[in-house]
């Protein structure tokens, strides 16, 4: 807890046995509420989350990363929690930045924290393949200029986020794959919710997950259409439920 806030850190896991306990290992005492969401892993992910301590719910299906998302986002929701901080368990990201992501958010200047792998220059020393960072630079400087923020990186897996966004924004109208991530940036600027960063070392290694070739391109033409549906929803072109109020959402106020 920090200033009086639950803090939640979900997991969203697909076959992540090997790294969770790592991971878990690294959660300081201000998280009230653990919680994994497995997405129908082959592996003994669930077993080992429930040894652990961690509130473990199981997907019938494979359903995709996105979707993984909602489920961890509506549980924490529904557990109390009024900041809720996603860590990957594959241990690519430190958990011990969590206090602080988390106090950022509880200190009600931004809604929305991201742990950056290009500040400090640590992505490129912790292994990032080169064709990565370049489309990483690429497509963030693009999202910079339509989208009307300035941010370092668009593509990290590691981030905070307060109650109010998690309720507000339409997240069931987002993709099930993992231009997910980068839609929440985009709406999240869309309904004026204030983002922040921190330096964020990264670490790439056999057993961490990194989309391949094939998919990171999928991901990058998932960047430019969901930036172009911002920059023709804003302009009045169209009008999507990705950014409209009346979109639907995660859940309703819990009591």
């Amino acid at each position: 807890m920090i200033n009086g806030k639950r803090i939640a850190v979900v997991m969203p896991a697909y076959n992540a046995e090997k790294t969770l306990e790592m991971t878990v290992s690294e959660l300081t005492d201000v998280v009230d509420i653990k919680i994994l969401v497995d997405d129908s892993s082959k592996d003994q992910t669930a077993n080992l989350s429930r040894k652990l301590g961690v509130q473990t719910f199981i997907h019938d299906a494979n359903y995709g990363y996105g979707r993984n998302q909602q489920t961890c986002y509506r549980e924490a929701l529904a557990a109390g929690a009024d900041i809720v901080v996603m860590v990957h368990p594959d241990y690519q990201y430190t958990p011990l930045l969590v206090p602080a992501m988390a106090g950022m958010v509880a200190s009600g200047v931004y809604d929305m924290v991201l742990a950056s792998r290009i500040l400090g220059a640590g992505a490129l020393k912790g292994g990032m393949p080169l064709y990565k960072y370049v489309a990483n630079r690429f497509l963030t400087a693009f999202q910079n200029l339509f989208l009307g923020i300035k941010l370092s990186e668009y593509h990290t897996g590691f981030r905070a986020f307060s109650r109010e966004l998690l309720q507000t924004l339409p997240l069931l109208e987002n993709s099930d794959d993992f231009v997910f991530d980068n839609q929440m940036i985009a709406q999240a600027a869309m309904f004026g919710f204030k983002i922040g960063e921190i330096s964020c070392p990264t670490k790439y290694f056999e057993g961490a997950s990194s989309i391949n070739f094939k998919r990171s391109v999928k991901y990058g033409l998932g960047v430019l259409a969901t930036t172009a549906g911002f920059v023709a929803h804003k302009l009045g072109i169209v009008r999507l439920p990705r950014f409209s109020a009346t979109g639907r959402r995660v859940t309703k106020q819990y009591n």
